[in-house]
């Protein structure tokens, strides 16, 4: 019988090309038609955008690697219209690996729910807007869409409600993970929280996460964006962190608070302590509530200091600008540097004046070149300042200073958050040297350091006990630095301090103890289970055939529990804590890992070391890597403030869980690259 040849699909080919016709098995025909074109061409026209390719041209054969890519790079429309249901019925791509493997004969086809428009094309088109800070509008920009077509001509413009409910969508199911991550830690969670204002005198609370996970690693998140109308009222930071507890199961898993200079009055102050006190029992007395961030007093701390010569740092300031940006200028400078054989390396940069460490590099490269700013006038008539050697000297004494304050910065600038022990160290020296200034025989230094000692002072009385009980969870220091360091500091008077923070550890170590004791079991009448409060709350109770039920008003044995668990030091028995302060420190190395220490050790120390996890992880600063110098405060630019606070929350926290590797990933936090919160905001004075 002969075959029939009236088929528009079944092309006219030799024997040799129905042979391998007859043994296509490639999935790549479940999206294509075969289409004679004449007698010596065969093209493949693909089913969903109808575009024709090459398949059989005379005696030779195309193949079908191009027909795969098509379909699996996602070349093609990434869906069609369903007439029957009026509906977007999405086009989901072959998986990448089907350009090696032929054999694979079946796929999954994605169905349409809800009229929802998600695909693969549009999850990778929110993370590319979510991770580079593009506004939502981007999709329907003239400029973006002739880049795209460029590529694909068939590319759907998205409507903004569809791109903004992907964005969202891929937060939630970040959302989700992180939950669980936080729901399953045995250690307590720190808070820091930072302000962001707009132009319609509205406020953005941004709430960070601090904590240790089970495998000892740090994570730092933000948990919540919360928008304030009236960032003024005394109860508004309040409901924002209750609202943030509550949606993240926090309520019992709450040990420290570090607030911005924001929320730093008293009264802000005071309802959070009750607040958060009524069910976190280790936040009594506000020992765990830090009233200021670290970063910002050291920018404090910068201003007071630049403040008091600003005199001299603008004329510092003139002179660098008019080297740096008059051509002819640099020239001379530059002979000049080599005729007076100036020994410096360092090249002039004119400042970021809302960036005090550049202005910190800029007078020390200044200082260091001043024999050639004080010969430049006779080489250059249109220079004409002039500075005094007292002056040079006072710039020196300043860059003193401001360095101290670098130093401390820089703890926070590096490639991971630190860990809340590695604080004590710059702080103490801070401390140490603002003191021994403002008895200093040098009058300028003493006027220089005035209020910067003031200030730090008022810091120091409020996070000493914090910083020092985190640098005893060091094994490397314990209490040795904490003597030593307040000896320093207030010599015979340093005695008094060094007995508050070994009070203050010894209780903090009793609360936990108290906290991981399992709970009593009282027994009435050879019955088991009776609430605690029931029993505290009874009396002697007769029936009416007056026998009498005996209850305890209180737990006559509670104190052997303690007294077995440790607490009461007797003969012989030691606590976790007298054992680990009493044991040898740890060679000083430079790069030491004080989590995986106290990981190798948790059997060692089981309630030590949960201590350890929950104090290390304490954020002493509320701001990021890159607002760390910032000496300007954050405002909420007009194009977020113009989108729904559901919608900035969601942008904002999907980009920082997404940009520092939580995404499934167990790595540590990585700030290399700018946070999402800073990204959101401009600075302004």
């Amino acid at each position: 019988m002969a075959n029939p040849t009236n088929n528009s699909e079944s092309p006219k080919v030799d024997s040799q090309t129905n042979s391998k016709r007859r043994r296509k098995k490639s999935i790549v025909w479940e999206h294509f038609t075969i289409e004679t074109i004449d007698a010596g061409c065969t093209r493949a026209r693909c089913m969903q955008c109808k575009k024709s390719f090459a398949y059989i041209s005379g005696s030779k054969l195309a193949g079908t690697s191009h027909l795969k890519r098509h379909i699996a790079l996602g070349i093609c429309p990434m869906s069609q219209v369903n007439n029957k249901s009026d509906q977007i019925v999405p086009f989901t791509p072959l998986p990448i690996n089907i350009l090696q493997d032929d054999s694979v004969i079946s796929r999954k086809r994605s169905k349409s729910t809800s009229g929802s428009t998600s695909s693969p094309f549009h999850h990778d088109i929110a993370k590319m807007i979510i991770m580079h800070e593009y506004p939502l509008t981007i999709v329907q920009n003239p400029a973006f869409l002739k880049f795209v077509k460029s590529f694909q001509p068939e590319f759907p413009v998205l409507s903004l409600e569809a791109i903004e409910r992907d964005c969202v969508g891929l937060y939630q199911r970040e959302r989700q993970q992180l939950l669980n991550l936080v729901s399953s830690i045995r250690g307590q969670v720190n808070l820091s929280l930072d302000m962001c204002t707009t132009d319609q005198s509205v406020g953005y609370v941004f709430i960070t996460g601090q904590f240790i996970d089970d495998d000892w690693k740090l994570h730092r998140k933000i948990l919540s964006v919360c928008l304030l109308p009236f960032p003024d009222s005394e109860s508004a930071f309040s409901h924002a962190v209750l609202s943030c507890v509550a949606d993240w199961n926090l309520e019992n898993k709450l040990l420290g608070v570090t607030l911005d200079e924001t929320f730093a009055n008293k009264a802000v102050r005071k309802n959070l302590e009750h607040l958060l006190s009524v069910r976190n029992p280790l936040i009594a007395n506000g020992k765990f509530l830090i009233g200021s961030c670290y970063s910002r007093i050291l920018c404090h701390l910068a201003q007071d200091a630049l403040g008091v010569i600003s005199e001299t740092v603008k004329k510092v300031r003139d002179s660098v600008k008019y080297v740096v940006t008059v051509k002819s200028c640099q020239q001379r400078f530059n002979d000049i540097r080599v005729q007076l054989q100036v020994p410096s390396a360092k090249s002039l940069v004119l400042d970021d004046q809302s960036q005090w460490n550049t202005t910190y590099y800029m007078l020390v490269a200044a200082c260091e070149l001043k024999e050639v700013f004080s010969c430049l006038d006779t080489f250059d008539s249109n220079y004409r300042t002039t500075f005094t050697m007292d002056e040079w000297k006072q710039v020196e004494i300043l860059c003193t200073y401001l360095k101290l304050l670098l130093d401390a910065a820089d703890i926070l600038t590096g490639p991971t958050y630190p860990t809340a022990n590695v604080f004590f160290h710059e702080a103490w020296k801070i401390q140490l040297e603002l003191n021994n200034a403002s008895v200093n025989e040098d009058t300028f230094v003493r006027r220089l350091t005035r209020s910067m000692h003031e200030r730090f002072s008022k810091y120091w009385q409020d996070c000493f006990l914090i910083f020092s009980i985190a640098v005893v969870m060091d094994p490397r220091f314990k209490m040795k630095l904490v003597e030593f360091s307040f000896t320093r500091i207030y010599g015979e008077d340093g005695e008094h301090w060094i007995k508050d923070v070994s009070a203050g550890v010894h209780e903090l170590f009793l609360n936990y103890v108290v906290l991981m004791l399992p709970p009593p079991t009282f027994v009435v009448n050879g019955i088991e289970g009776f609430e605690e409060e029931t029993i505290l709350h009874c009396e002697i109770v007769k029936t009416e055939s007056e026998s009498e039920i005996f209850l305890s008003t209180r737990d006559e044995l509670s104190d052997f529990d303690v007294f077995l668990s440790g607490i009461s030091n007797n003969g012989n028995m030691k606590t976790e804590l007298d054992q680990y302060l009493e044991e040898s420190v740890l060679p000083r190395m430079q790069e030491f890992d004080v989590l995986g220490w106290w990981k190798s050790n948790r059997k060692k120390y089981p309630t030590l070391s949960k201590l350890a996890s929950d104090i290390l992880s304490i954020p002493i600063s509320t701001k990021f890597q890159d607002s760390v110098f910032n000496i300007k405060c954050n405002k909420m630019d007009r194009y977020r403030c113009s989108l729904k606070p559901s919608t900035v929350e969601a942008l904002v926290c999907a980009k920082d869980w997404m940009q520092n590797g939580f995404s499934g990933s167990d790595r540590s936090p990585d700030f290399s690259s700018s946070s999402s919160a800073s990204l959101f905001v401009k600075t302004e004075l």
